[in-house]
């Protein structure tokens, strides 16, 4: 495998629709039905096979299996898809992915891109590079059309708007898409979407989609979905670019038997999914005339050298976990402020963004009830995993103001005179911030902690001191 670099792409900034998620009751009685809907049928599918339970054991050993033979199978799978047509490139993080992409379209003469749903490309910041060079990316997935069209940032990894009931797409389509007669019906919105695209199907030069596998031993490429956008977009295109996180490769053919029984189940509980794509390079006369692979790594090494993080690298983002996450009930996934929400982008966020773009609160967003870990359909010890990305950040923040006002107290605890000074201190310093008994404003750095918090005052007297009083007395 070739060297990549370990550099990364920091967390994609979207503007955000949802800033005060928790109070917007509405944005989470969406996601509640939603949560509720995917997850009952979740379960009614896995019931239906005895085996349910060993085909998780296959996954989790089949995707550690690829991890480890990296250095291998990517080599490999460059080899194939070269044999078969296709150009590979490779990409150190999301800067040069997209210098890749923007280049290609360009060169096939392109002003207009189609996009399959793809999380890979909303981690790189596609959308926004593809602007910048000037090009227009249309996004062809409902949902993500939706939040297109909305300026809005994916909330779910799998349906990206579970915020959004019937009549607020309605209403959307009718702004956005000068739409006055229509109306909420499931059937009428979805042919308003589709009237939409099919001309962009028709006249598109290149599509852009991600990967949910590709095989090494055949250079086969592999996408699921259940719409049919993407069929016509890996299809119809005179150039078709694939963005995958190189961790998505898989060995053998038979790898995706395990894969795609435990992929619909675990997503949308179905037992297939109703589009399942596979292409091989090019061929002649049938489908793109171009193909380009994008093998991205933008922090994936990093996480493969922590041998505690690197199960993290499982993956296959079927979103169990965030319809299991009591928190993501409450908050939905704008709160996150990052492309991948819930329980696996509290753990997979960090790992990608590296130390240094880490966002230091979001292994905080979890109450580690173990929900997540139970549903994963590759067995990832989410809770566990988390613990360890939150003692990252703790450790981080040693060096930080926090980590020298801890070590400062520390020092003050620990000496019984150094104790007692600082409290006669702190009630001279205090006097002119308190009002009844409440310390009422705060300065510096303990402004924005002080404004959520009622602090009582350091009281005039200790208890020692009284105590002193009253043996003199």
């Amino acid at each position: 495998m070739r060297e990549l670099a370990a550099r990364s792409a920091r967390p994609v900034a979207f503007p955000s629709a949802a800033e005060a998620a928790v109070t917007d009751e509405q944005t989470r009685t969406n996601v509640r039905l939603a949560q509720d809907t995917i997850r009952a049928r979740r379960v009614a599918v896995a019931a239906e096979l005895d085996d349910w339970e060993a085909l998780r054991d296959a996954g989790a050993a089949l995707r550690d299996r690829s991890l480890s033979r990296l250095r291998d199978l990517l080599p490999l799978l460059e080899d194939r898809v070269t044999r078969s047509g296709g150009v590979v490139h490779w990409a150190r993080d999301a800067e040069e992915a997209n210098e890749i992409v923007v280049r290609v379209a360009r060169a096939a003469g392109a002003r207009e891109v189609l996009k399959v749903k793809s999380l890979t490309t909303d981690e790189i910041g596609l959308n926004a590079a593809l602007e910048r060079a000037g090009l227009r990316p249309l996004e062809t997935d409902l949902a993500e059309l939706v939040c297109q069209l909305a300026d809005e940032r994916p909330s779910h990894l799998l349906v990206p708007a579970i915020h959004k009931n019937r009549t607020e797409i309605r209403d959307l389509f009718r702004e956005r898409l000068g739409l006055e007669e229509l109306t909420d019906e499931p059937r009428e919105l979805a042919e308003a979407a589709r009237a939409h695209l099919r001309a962009a199907f028709l006249r598109a030069k290149v599509a852009i989609s991600g990967a949910n596998a590709a095989v090494a031993e055949t250079g086969t490429v592999c996408v699921v979905e259940s719409e049919g956008n993407g069929r016509m977009c890996t299809t119809l295109a005179d150039t078709l670019i694939t963005v995958m996180g190189i961790e998505k490769v898989v060995a053998e053919w038979r790898d995706l038997e395990v894969l795609l029984q435990l992929l619909p189940r675990s997503a949308t509980g179905e037992r297939m999914n109703p589009y399942t794509s596979l292409w091989t390079g090019v061929r002649e006369g049938d489908g793109p005339r171009a193909f380009h692979l994008v093998l991205l790594d933008a922090g994936r090494t990093r996480a493969l050298a922590d041998p505690v993080a690197r199960p993290v690298l499982r993956c296959i983002r079927c979103s169990a976990c965030i319809n299991a996450c009591p928190v993501y009930r409450q908050t939905g996934g704008h709160a996150y402020h990052t492309v991948y929400a819930g329980p696996i982008g509290a753990i997979l966020e960090p790992q990608l963004a590296g130390p240094r773009g880490q966002p230091g609160s979001l292994p905080f967003a979890s109450s580690l009830c173990g929900a997540c870990a139970d549903v994963c359909p590759v067995r990832i010890d989410i809770p566990g995993l988390l613990v360890h990305e939150r003692g990252r950040v703790v450790r981080s923040e040693r060096q930080g103001l926090e980590g020298a006002s801890l070590r400062l107290l520390g020092r003050v605890f620990a000496s019984r005179e150094r104790y007692e000074r600082a409290q006669r201190l702190a009630r001279r310093l205090q006097r002119p911030a308190v009002r009844e008994g409440r310390v009422r404003w705060f300065v510096g750095p303990l402004a924005g902690w002080g404004s959520s918090r009622e602090l009582p005052a350091v009281p005039p007297q200790t208890f020692r001191e009284w105590w002193a009083d009253r043996d003199r007395a």
